[in-house]
Parts: C-alpha cells; structure tokens; sequence
C-alpha cells in the first residue's frame, strides 16, 4: 500500500543544483506616403537547381546524384522508403533497429565503427530509414565501405540493444509529463486512430515489450533495394557515382515488401472538444486539428502551403499577430498543414494562460473562419509570398536541401522542374485560390479542439465550444476515459481526509516529534546528490543539497525570517515566498492548515497510478494553490502537484519506510523539475535528535 509523503517544496531545493549538473529623422509627407505601400512585387526569381543524375541498379536501387564541387566533401545517404505498418504491442522497435545497424556487424564491433569513422573525420548515422555519412571527398571509398558493411551485415548486439532500450524508456519517461509532448501524441491518436499505424504511439510500456527478434524482423523485411534510394550530393563525378553504386551496393539482393492498406482518417462529423487533465498547470496547449487529404505535388500544395503561411505560418501571421501581438494571451500561435502521400494533417496551436483559454481558443477559430469568409487583401498576399520566396531561396544555399528535393521527386513521383518552377507557380496563387484552399482544407467546424491543463480551471469552459455540449476526456496517451466519476462518500470532506491522513502516518505520535533529520540521496549521470533536512519545533526549517561533500544550496529559516543561498549568493526570503515558508516549514503541516491560513477544497476522486485517490487542492496565504492526493483506502498521500514559474512538478511515493511508529517516504519519483525523473531515496530517518537554534540562522 501506498504511503504518505513528507511536503515536497522541502525537496524542490534541489533543482538549483539540478541546474548547475546539467534612423530616425524627419522625413517628407511623400516619403512617409510612399513607405506606407508594399513596393510592387517583381516577377519570379528564376530557380536553377542545377541538374541531377538519376540511374537504377538491377537490383532496383535508384541513384540520384547532385554535383556540387565547391568543398572537397561528399555526402551518402541510403535512404529506405518503409511503407506505413502497424508496430502493435512492441511500437517502437523499428526505431531501436535502426540505431542498432551501427552498433555491431560481423567484422566490426560499435568501438572499431566509431573509432574508422573519426580516424578520416567523417560522420555515419543510422536510423529506422536506412543509413547516411559523409566525409572528405578522399576518403569516399573508406566511408562507403563503413556504410555498406553495417548495412548489410549487422549483428544486433544483445548489450546494445539493452542499452538503446534503457535510453529510450529514459527519453520517454522525462516527456511523458510535458504538456506539449501530451498534446502532440494525444492529437496523433485523435486524428489518425488507433487503427492507423500514424495514431501509433510508442509508450514505455510498448519500449518494454520489446524483443530483439522483433528488430531484426524488421530489418530484415524492409531493407530492400527495390524500395531505396542512394542520393548522393558534393564534390563527385558520374562516372564516379556509377561505380561506386554498382560496387558497394550493386549485391544488395531485392525483394517483396508487404503493403498494408488501412482506413483512410476522416476528421469528426462535429468539432469534438477534446481534454487531458495536467493538474496545478497554470497554463493550457491548445491544439486545434484534423487529417486531411494533400499529398506532396498535389495541385493544392503550394496553395496550401500558402494559406497556412499567411494563418499561422511565420512569425507576422494572423494568428500571432492576434493571440500574441494583439491580444497577449501568448508568447507564439502558429498552425501547420503537412503534405503526405497516406494522410496529411493541419493543426494550429498554442500555449496560453488558463485564464485565457476560452478566449484564446474563440480567437483561433474567429481567425480560422475568417480566412474562409473574406479573400486576403493583395498587400498582404504580396507580403507573404515574398516571405516564402526568401524562405524557398535561403533554403537553396544547402545542398543538402537540394538532394532532398530530388529525393522527393523521385518518391513522390514529381514533375522533373516541380521545384525549379515553384517560385512562379507561388507567385500566380490568387487571393480567390486562397479563399477556396482554407475552405477546403481548413475545417473549423470539423476539428478535435484539444486541450491540455487543469481540469478544475479550464474544462468547463470549453463546453461552449462542443455543439454536443461534451467534453471528452482522455489520458495522456490518447485513451479515451468512459467510467463515471467516483462519488465522494457522503460526508467526507477536505477536512475529514486530512483528519484521517494524519492518523494514518502516525496519529498522536506526531505530537511527540520536537526534531526531524531527513537525509535522502538521487543520483544523477553518475553524480551523487544529497538533499538534509533539519526541522526543528515549532517551524524552524533548514534544508541543504550537496554534490560530492560540497553545499550547492541552502535554505535556512528560524520561524520568522530566512534566507536562500546558491553558490554563495545569499537571497532573503521576503513577499509570497515568506508567508509560503511559514507553512512549509512546520513540522506535519497538515494538522494545523486552519491555524496556518491554508484553505483546502476536496475535489473529487481521480485515478493515480491505477489507485483511486481524493483530491484535495490547497490554497496557502500567498494564493498559491497545490493539489494533494490521498489513496481513497490507507488515506495515505500518493502524489503532490505544485506548479511554480510556470513549470508543474509531480511527485508520486512508490516506496516508504516506519521510523518509531511514523512513516516516511523512501522513495519518491519527480518529473517536470528535471530534464529527468528524479528518484529520491531516504537514508536515514532521525527523530527527537538535538538541534541547536543557531543552526537555523544563517551567518556569513
């Protein structure tokens, strides 16, 4: 069973050191006339992509070359064109596969790979999609070699696929609790499915599954010759490139790769508002979106392209000039539509205050509608087009862009000059075009408005928005959440589960406490990190974090007055932060939160960790609120949220420990304070021990 947790803003102290670890004049009434008009736009900039080579080898490989001899370097790209397929209960093995390819191969190991790769200064990666690498034009035929033999003869090392798996669940586990991250994976579900391997998410739980098998099952059925592409760019010749293609990758035996076929994502009959609770988050992300159909060189892609320029495409867009410019609700709105040959996508999203998520979301869809109403004005028109001129010919200084755009050529099936003749195909787009191309592909009126951010604050308003007058909830992961809400028995209050948790982790036993040491360990990239606590009756509270013997930050307050010191940079605690500390600092504070000025408000019952929980969110004198958890059975504490400069730290008690009739916890995980989780553990527990009121005044 689950057990209580001492108050976590006596270990946040800890993040500092997480810190640390890781013209003008007057000028004439014409000039001013002539400066407030957009000078005329000229005809289009002639494109020269410079010409490509493209060939295919028997095996079905085909070969696009781009020139470029102004460095002496050459860059090689294999790139596998894997059909969209379903990954089921181990998604995420495509991806450990191709970061395996590099790791091993049967004359190699993953230290002699990387070792060649630096001796001649060149780069090599590997992916789910093949492999790419370049180097100086000299050692070409060193680099080929490195790449065609993790290619074709990998031997996914049992070591270093625990190692890429322990890696993944990492990176997974410091995202799981960003409310971007939750908006973005749960807007993939909403709007492709489940049954669409592009509503497909890779979570821990599917890292978890995970075999190696399974990695080597997907190599071996989609690196094919016979869907791949070898482009190579820089400073080589044909004659070259002819060779070296039959050479190393002329063996490359092809074969049949399954094409799945799948449903077709629609978006919703009606708008559907959409939640994930995040709770204490101060602020909401919102996402609006839905699939639609515009695969790459579709005849309204460029047209799109420039609808959503002008909606929430760059940084002077109506969006952000709205929401941001205007109005203030945001640091940057912005929407997106993406081409893609299965199924596309237009999203428009941002981050805003609670306060203001109603308000921001009518803008977005006022915004929205009115692209589709009113034809854009040709200044405007004018302007935005420049802007993506820029943008096309800046993106052209690269050749790596170019290669790409060959690339697409060649997958997509693409007229020859498609890129070539894009700047004059933008500039014949008409402000009629625009106005048909947001009416087709932007659908204000058939969209999943998501949001994520505190339930209790925000989800009722987005009711207004539903003509169902629904809002469906779901879990992070996109999980759609059917049961009815647990009812709070009757009778129980706030005051009642706080009466219950204080019997719970000690009862009368904790009016005998006058002293508490806590000492508990995290250790981070191999660093130990060491967080003391000293409390002392009846609120004097000292809490000190170190690394390797040395004090990084220290809190020390006597009851009435304290300071903060940080590498030896000493703050005083003052305002908010003061009246704050006053609660903090006494000793099993929930016993006296009336007397402390602490309002408290039972919420409800909610799930945490598959346990039901109350919910019971505090307001302390500052007006700063928490929100405690307290399993519905022990009465225990489970998991505190406290939201601080605008980040949500969660910390949920997985473990805990009985010192003298009490318990404390033994083990805590924090995410959101972090780039990582934080594990802490207690290791040593004393009560009742001697503590001179000197400790707990701060002298220089």
């Amino acid at each position: 069973m689950q057990k209580n947790s001492i108050n976590m803003r006596k270990i946040l102290f800890l993040l500092p050191l997480l810190s640390f670890v890781f013209a003008t004049c007057a000028i004439s009434q014409q000039t001013e006339d002539f400066r407030k008009k957009a000078p005329p736009a000229g005809p289009a900039p002639k494109i020269e992509l410079g010409e490509a080579v493209r060939f295919q080898l028997d095996n079905g490989l085909e070969v696009i070359l781009v020139e470029n001899h102004k460095l002496p370097r050459v860059s090689f790209q294999v790139f596998v064109d894997v059909p969209p397929f379903m990954e089921g209960n181990q998604a995420g093995y495509s991806s450990i596969a191709g970061q395996l390819l590099s790791t091993g191969t049967t004359s190699r190991t993953k230290a002699e790979i990387d070792e060649a790769v630096d001796f001649i200064g060149a780069s090599l990666n590997t992916s789910a999609n093949g492999v790419s690498g370049s180097c100086l034009t000299k050692h070409k035929d060193k680099l080929l070699e490195l790449m065609a033999d993790v290619l074709f003869n990998p031997t996914f090392p049992e070591e270093e696929f625990e190692k890429i798996k322990k890696q993944t669940l990492a990176a997974l586990a410091q995202a799981k609790d960003d409310p971007n991250t939750i908006a973005s994976n749960v807007a993939t579900v909403l709007r492709n499915g489940k049954d669409h391997p592009y509503g497909e998410l890779e979570t821990e739980e599917t890292v978890e599954n995970i075999q190696l098998d399974k990695c080597k099952e997907y190599y071996r059925t989609y690196f094919k010759p016979n869907i791949s592409y070898l482009v190579v760019t820089g400073d080589i010749s044909e004659e070259e490139v002819r060779k070296i293609a039959q050479q190393y990758f002329g063996d490359w035996q092809p074969g049949e790769v399954p094409q799945e076929e799948f449903p077709t994502p629609e978006p919703p009959a009606i708008t559907q508002v959409d939640f994930v609770d995040k709770a204490g988050a101060v602020q909401s992300v919102i996402n609006i979106t839905h699939p639609i159909q515009l695969p790459p060189g579709h005849p309204d892609a460029i047209k799109a392209s420039l609808t959503n320029t002008i909606l929430g495409g760059y940084f002077n867009s109506r969006l952000n000039a709205n929401l941001r410019e205007d109005k203030g609700y945001t640091y940057g709105a912005r929407s997106r539509m993406d081409q893609d040959k299965y199924v596309g996508s237009f999203t428009a999203y941002a981050s805003v205050r609670n306060e203001v998520t109603d308000s921001a979301m009518t803008q977005f869809l006022l915004e929205m509608d009115k692209l589709q109403r009113e034809p854009v004005g040709e200044e405007e028109l004018s302007m935005v087009k420049s802007v993506m001129t820029g943008s096309f010919a800046r993106s052209l200084e690269n050749p790596g862009t170019i290669a790409r755009y060959y690339l697409n050529i060649a997958r997509f099936n693409l007229p020859d000059d498609y890129y070539a003749t894009y700047l004059q195909r933008l500039s014949e787009v008409t402000a009629e075009e625009v106005l048909a191309t947001a009416r087709k592909y932007i659908m204000p009126h058939r969209a999943h408005l998501l949001v994520v951010g505190n339930k209790d604050e925000v989800a009722d308003k987005l009711k207004n928005f539903a003509p169902d007058g629904e809002v469906h909830f779901y879990d992070h992961y996109g999980n759609k959440i059917e049961e009815a809400p647990i009812p709070v028995p009757s009778g129980m209050t706030a005051e009642t589960v706080l009466s219950r948790y204080v019997q719970a982790i000690g009862g009368d036993k904790l009016n005998d406490v006058q002293s508490l040491v806590i000492i508990m360990n995290a250790e981070m990239q191999g660093i130990v990190l060491e967080t003391t606590i000293y409390h002392k009756e009846p609120n004097k509270l000292v809490t000190r974090n170190s690394m390797m013997g040395n004090i990084m930050h220290e809190r020390v307050f006597d009851g009435e007055s304290g300071v903060n010191v940080q590498m030896g940079q000493v703050s005083k605690i003052e305002g908010d932060e003061l009246k704050d500390t006053k609660v903090d600092a006494v000793l099993f504070a929930e016993r006296k939160f009336p007397e402390l000025g602490v309002k408290t408000e039972l919420k409800g019952i909610e799930m945490v960790n598959g346990q039901p929980a109350y919910k019971i969110v505090l307001t302390y004198p500052s007006g700063k609120k928490k929100t405690y958890y307290y399993n519905t059975e022990s009465f225990l504490k489970v998991r505190e949220v406290e939201t601080t400069g605008g980040a949500t730290t969660t910390s949920d008690i997985e473990e805990y420990m009985e010192v003298e009739g009490i318990q404390f916890p033994k083990k805590l995980s924090i995410t959101g304070a972090a780039p990582v989780p934080i594990i802490l553990e207690t290791t040593k527990v004393e009560i009742n021990v001697p503590l001179p009121d000197e400790m707990f005044i701060y002298e220089e």
